[in-house]
């Protein structure tokens, strides 16, 4: 037990501090387990792959189509085309469309994405030139050069954020080691537009409009990654230490976890929404949410048309993008459809039972991808990415998608991590540290669940504010698990909340990627980060913690402690 917790202490140490990168700290475990006799060297490296790995990535197959082919932005102009330019529902529609974008691409990639997009609809806001929303009779020319006018972002050890002096060249936003997905975020297109309060030009509105939209896309994004299994690393890293710690559990799959975070999601999205409409818009929503064309200004009809030229841009939808479309849908109703739980899946049609999982329909539809040609038979080239006639791919047989476009969207320092953390249970499992661990904890048996389960949020959404998300939660998932089993609490009843509680960490810009690359475009100070994010991450704990309460109960039979765990608890004891 001392060895194993020596080697928990020091990879937790270096994950907190990463003073090396996250998945280079993952390999603690590889060598000092071995060299401290707690797991053989093969028993140590079966951990670092497994079935969550392959699921990762045919999503990952997936998400390199969608971006690809720009399907992504063509979902999300068309969603904030039907918003419209109103304040209110500006943000509301830039908010439906990241959550809904994060629930299969990774918060930084769907945050990355949509930044440029409403950076695009604030610059035409400021430059039709209407000082406030309300007042038509005013006119403000903002010029190029008072658009570009000097405003930096302060850095941060977790943000690099450079440019060049003369505003001549594109902005970098690059987050180097904390991230949900650990791939180099490189913005290459937009430009800062000044939000700044010092900018003469800049109304108190504009000021306040830039900092709502803005947070909103990072907060939504967080948001989306809730409501699938495979939305971000966390859920992943949940999933596959639950179902290796208690195999005999068959209750998390995408449907169940789908149907009880999504309402999580809504409630989190609306009252997002209402808490940054109140900080930065104030509380007139009828003038800020008014879908009346008569109430429309200058300003706002032409962001609606900015939108949608954007929108014009991209061409006619095609037949790449229909392909993406259709596996998209099929992959989803195939994870729906395996083991709904209230009626026998497709699983059910093979005489072999439990050889199938999510990972299954993954792999194959990400397989498929590399095997269907971009061009529709007996036609022309398709339009490229970037929607450049000149530039055609002069293979007809061209797949979807290519290798190189898989490898750039692949986390593999995640794919690491998540086997580190793994390892680090396999070694608590087999040396008895969690049993260990259980038994000083048991002082808390006279708490109720509830209440365990609260200290568990408010303790887990504290320490991720400073450590990344995923090592946090690898870290508190044996300890949370040792702990139910010694309470008689089903652990479920602690862990989902832990795992969505580990990711609100939105209240710094070192706490996710998301919140780092909207921190760079330079419309939001630390301080409005702080004070909007304390109201997100309170608002997250209070609808998680109704969520485990109310339709999470019958869902998970909380009430009971399940013979899964009793049959886990006697294992570790004997």
């Amino acid at each position: 037990e001392a060895c194993c917790a020596y080697v928990l202490i020091v990879t937790a140490v270096y994950w907190v501090s990463e003073a090396v990168p996250l998945g280079a700290a993952a390999l603690v475990p590889a060598f000092l387990y071995p060299l401290f006799g707690v797991l053989k060297s093969s028993e140590v490296a079966a951990e670092y792959c497994k079935d969550t790995t392959l699921l990762l990535m045919g999503v990952i197959c997936l998400a390199a189509s969608i971006e690809k082919w720009n399907l992504h932005k063509r979902i999300a102009l068309r969603m904030v085309m039907i918003a419209g330019a109103k304040p209110g529902m500006l943000v509301l529609g830039f908010m439906c469309c990241t959550v809904f974008l994060s629930m299969w691409l990774s918060n930084t990639s769907t945050t990355a994405m949509v930044m440029p997009i409403a950076e695009a609809v604030l610059q035409q806001l400021i430059s039709t030139g209407v000082a406030d929303t309300q007042e038509d009779s005013e006119t403000v020319e903002a010029t190029e050069d008072d658009c570009l006018s000097g405003m930096a972002a302060p850095s941060l050890p977790a943000v690099n954020i450079s440019g060049r002096e003369s505003g001549t060249e594109p902005t970098r936003a690059s987050v180097s080691q904390r991230q949900v997905r650990p791939e180099t975020i490189t913005e290459e297109s937009h430009t800062i537009q000044s939000c700044s309060p010092h900018h003469e030009n800049n109304s108190s509105r504009d000021h306040m409009i830039c900092k709502c939209l803005s947070l909103s896309i990072t907060y939504a994004a967080t948001i989306g990654g809730l409501i699938t299994i495979t939305g971000t690393s966390t859920n992943l890293i949940f999933a596959e230490q639950f179902n290796n710690r208690y195999p005999d559990a068959k209750v998390i799959n995408f449907g169940t976890w789908f149907i009880f975070s999504f309402p999580i999601a809504i409630i989190m999205l609306l009252l997002t929404w209402v808490w940054l409409h109140f900080l930065f818009l104030g509380c007139n929503f009828r003038e800020t949410c008014s879908l009346s064309k008569k109430r429309k200004t200058r300003r706002e009809m032409l962001s609606e048309r900015k939108i949608h030229d954007e929108y014009i841009k991209l061409g006619p939808i095609s037949y790449p993008e229909v392909v993406t479309g259709v596996f998209f849908i099929l992959m989803t109703l195939l994870w729906f459809t395996r083991e709904p739980g209230f009626v026998p899946g497709w699983t059910s049609l093979f005489e072999k039972k439990g050889y199938r999982t999510d990972a299954t329909v993954s792999v194959l539809l990400g397989f498929l991808l590399f095997l269907i040609p971009a061009r529709r038979p007996f036609s022309r080239a398709p339009r490229t990415p970037a929607g450049d006639s000149a530039e055609r791919d002069p293979d007809p047989m061209a797949p979807m998608i290519t290798w190189k476009d898989f490898q750039n969207l692949m986390p593999w320092e995640i794919v690491i991590l998540v086997g580190g953390g793994y390892a680090l249970a396999a070694g608590c499992k087999v040396s008895g540290l969690s049993v260990w661990i259980g038994r000083q904890l048991e002082p808390m048996s006279g708490l109720p669940p509830w209440m365990v389960t609260l200290l568990a949020c408010l303790l887990v959404s504290a320490v991720t504010e400073f450590a990344s998300n995923p090592a946090t939660l690898t870290v508190f998932l044996p300890i949370l698990s040792a702990l139910s089993e010694t309470l008689q609490i089903n652990p479920l009843h602690t862990l989902i909340p832990a795992t969505m509680c580990v990711s609100f960490g939105v209240m710094l810009p070192v706490g996710n990627p998301p919140n780092a690359i909207v921190f760079s475009y330079g419309h939001v100070q630390i301080s409005d980060m702080v004070k909007a994010g304390f109201g997100v991450n309170l608002i997250g704990v209070l609808v998680v913690m109704l969520a485990i309460m109310t339709w999470g109960v019958p869902l998970f039979n909380l009430t009971e402690f399940p013979d899964w765990a009793i049959a886990r608890n006697v294992t570790g004891s004997l």
